[in-house]
């Protein structure tokens, strides 16, 4: 039983591109501490990092552009419409990223922060949620999904279609959520919801 003054975790995700990271940025604005995956990514993966060494040795030196960073353009095409290059990738990456993660949630916790918000892409299939108090998902119709990544990636449907495939389907992230934040709207509509969601987080019944 959770005792009283424990640090609360809140997981946030969604499907890719239906506005997780606006969700986040507001829950952020509203004074919620962010443990933000993807930046945490960045940072195992920076030059020199054992992250990127495995990944050059595992995948080539194509990897790795002129400036010594990550080309996660040429990354991706590896491992977006390959399964088995895809699960190497998890294989290096995710112990590294999940150790760096459960690192900056418990310097919070040190802080004596009420709330932590864990913003995971991947929050279901690496199973942090199991380390949750509550699961927040972002959600959109499919069809709004697909168009919003194709413009704000520059993909093709096909390239789009493939990184959605890639993450549990968004249905299930549904299913399995404590909380969802619908994001077919207006950002006002968003925002409205979010307010809600601060208040119930600051004022548990």
């Amino acid at each position: 039983m959770r005792e009283v003054g424990e640090t609360k975790i809140v997981g946030l995700t969604g499907g890719i591109a239906t506005g997780k990271s606006t969700v986040s940025s507001l829950l952020n604005q509203a004074g919620f501490p962010i443990v933000d995956a993807d930046l945490v990514t960045r940072q195992v993966q920076r030059p020199g990092s054992t992250g990127l060494k495995r990944l050059a040795a595992a995948f080539g030196p194509q990897i790795i552009g002129k400036d010594g960073q990550l080309d996660r353009q040429q990354l991706g095409q590896l491992v977006f419409s390959d399964a088995a290059a895809r699960r190497q990738l998890n294989e290096i990456m995710q112990p590294l990223i999940r150790k760096a993660i459960w690192q900056a949630v418990d310097d919070f916790r040190r802080t004596g922060v009420a709330t932590v918000i864990l913003d995971v892409p991947l929050l279901f299939e690496q199973h942090y949620d199991r380390d949750c108090d509550y699961v927040v998902v972002v959600a959109v119709e499919p069809a709004t999904e697909l168009q919003r990544l194709m413009a704000r990636n520059h993909y093709s449907k096909k390239m789009a279609q493939a990184r959605i495939a890639a993450q549990m389907p968004l249905e299930k992230k549904i299913q399995r959520a404590d909380l969802v934040i619908d994001n077919n709207g207006s950002l006002a509509e968003t925002r409205r919801q979010v307010h809600q969601l601060v208040e119930d987080l600051r004022n548990p019944r």
